[in-house]
């Protein structure tokens, strides 16, 4: 017999209902949040269940991992050439998050957009994991592996960075359970957490931009098309682009 505990991945923590209601819980705010995002360049890095870019209508857009291979950490793109960053849980994974967050922000434009998406620790369903970590026994609720970033840690990281946070939502209060019955019996519960104790989701979502302060931004926009132009020299295994 093993004192070991058991672990679980994030891709197969999916497929179980309370990652099934997560994935559906961040696909619908990202589908809300990209829409209306402009630019040429767009990049998602991790988690390829979400579809994250569906909705949004830049013209090159990359899925890392499936469209182009690449170390998280040395991204082969220029500085300054990307329009839109989304990072959905991979600063949680990520074997140097403050590296990963510092490559990003030298691969966006000013003005720029970055979209995180992560698993509260301060929440019903990170109070279970740390008990489950605690006790080093039975199966964990979330995903073993990487470093869940509390809310306001990864605030603090990106105003060191000049990122200005412009939106921000916390989701699913329901509590920890397994099954797909027991989570619907406790949907009531998600009406009234983002009511009354907002900041106790399970999943928060931010979005951020990148300010360069004391930059004049007349002539951005005439020059964006130029840039774009310049997308880095980078080996595509697919290059999505709007027809």
């Amino acid at each position: 017999m093993t004192d070991k505990a058991p672990s679980i991945d994030l891709t197969a923590w999916l497929q179980t209902p309370p990652g099934h209601h997560l994935l559906a819980w961040e696909q619908a705010q990202v589908d809300a949040a990209v829409t209306d995002l402009f630019g040429f360049h767009a990049l998602q890095l991790g988690l390829p269940e979400l579809n994250g870019l569906q909705t949004n209508r830049m013209p090159h857009r990359w899925l890392a991992g499936r469209d182009l291979l690449c170390d998280f950490d040395a991204l082969p793109f220029e500085s300054a050439s990307l329009d839109l960053v989304l990072l959905p849980h991979a600063l949680e994974l990520a074997p140097d998050a403050h590296a990963l967050l510092r490559e990003v922000e030298r691969v966006l434009r000013p003005e720029g957009r970055l979209i995180v998406f992560g698993l509260n620790p301060a929440s019903l369903w990170g109070l279970r994991q740390n008990l489950g970590r605690l006790k080093r026994r039975g199966e964990p609720y979330l995903p073993r592996d990487g470093d869940f970033i509390g809310y306001w840690r990864l605030r603090d990281w990106l105003k060191l960075l000049s990122f200005d946070v412009e939106a921000a939502r916390f989701g699913i209060y329901r509590p920890p359970l397994r099954s797909e019955a027991w989570l619907q019996r406790w949907r009531w519960v998600d009406g009234i957490g983002s009511r009354w104790w907002p900041v106790l989701g399970a999943v928060y979502f931010i979005q951020a931009v990148k300010r360069v302060h004391g930059m004049r931004m007349i002539g951005l926009a005439k020059n964006s098309r130029a840039a774009a132009k310049k997308a880095p020299a980078v080996a595509l295994n697919n290059h999505h682009k709007k027809e």
